[in-house]
């Protein structure tokens, strides 16, 4: 009886198939799966901005499969949306950023302690690029305490709490944006057009269906699940406190 067995368990062995499973097929505009592809989901016209779009990405996502700045370049105009990668900035590998973050028509959307509400900034500037750092909290801090460059630029911030519609992804507060979401946002409060939300959300929306489809959850930010006593993990320092403070209201 187990000479038996054993020549079954062989026989299953020969017949499994010599060739390696077959790949899923990928789409070569968003990387992603074809069946979970958002491309259909961009407007067929490209979008084009009053100003640029400036990319100053950390190499760490490019890495992530769930990143939404390439919904950000495909829906702009090509030569609207500009991606520079790296930990530090500019470097000789980046081409034209120098004069691009030197430029008097340069301003930053980053929370640093002298922006101020996008919505101050004065209607008569004329603004010919937007900059934006890609990556986590931590990452865009590093990168923005690592040039100088930044540091010396106008700086904007979006004061208005959002709801994130990037709904598979935990947040470290309510009212974080992914950078799809902030470019929007921007770019909505700027130049006064709806229209942006209305068709650059359409692909994250997509991504989102797709992956509740196959399985995920909706989160809520670490803020919401600390407020609720739901979150396991420890908190940084800094947000505990932070959120600490804001229990009273």
């Amino acid at each position: 009886m187990i000479n038996e067995e054993v020549d079954n368990v062989w026989d299953d062995l020969i017949n499994l198939p010599a060739d390696p499973p077959e790949m899923r097929q990928i789409c070569d505009s968003c990387e992603r799966p074809q069946n979970v592809c958002w491309c259909n989901y961009l407007p067929k016209t490209r979008l084009k901005p009053k100003c640029n779009i400036i990319l100053l990405q950390h190499p760490a996502e490019e890495k992530r499969s769930l990143r939404t700045a390439p919904m950000l370049t495909l829906g702009l105009a090509e030569d609207s949306c500009v991606v520079y990668k790296g930990k530090k900035f500019p470097t000789k590998k980046h081409v034209g950023l120098w004069d691009i973050l030197s430029s008097k028509h340069s301003v930053l959307l980053y929370p640093s302690k002298k922006a101020i509400d996008i919505v101050d900034l004065p209607k008569e500037t004329e603004l010919h690029n937007l900059i934006l750092l890609d990556g986590t909290w931590p990452q865009a801090k590093a990168i923005y305490n690592n040039t100088e460059l930044l540091q010396s630029m106008i700086h904007v911030k979006l004061m208005h709490k959002y709801e994130s519609h990037y709904i598979i992804r935990t947040q470290p507060t309510d009212g974080c944006l992914s950078t799809l979401e902030t470019a929007i946002e921007a770019l909505t409060v700027l130049e006064n057009d709806e229209s942006y939300k209305n068709i650059l959300l359409k692909p994250l929306n997509a991504l989102c269906n797709f992956q509740l489809q196959h399985g995920a959850v909706t989160h809520q930010s670490k803020e919401f699940k600390k407020r609720n006593r739901t979150y396991p993990k420890l908190i940084g320092r800094r947000l505990r406190q932070y959120l600490d403070d804001g229990d009273d209201y």
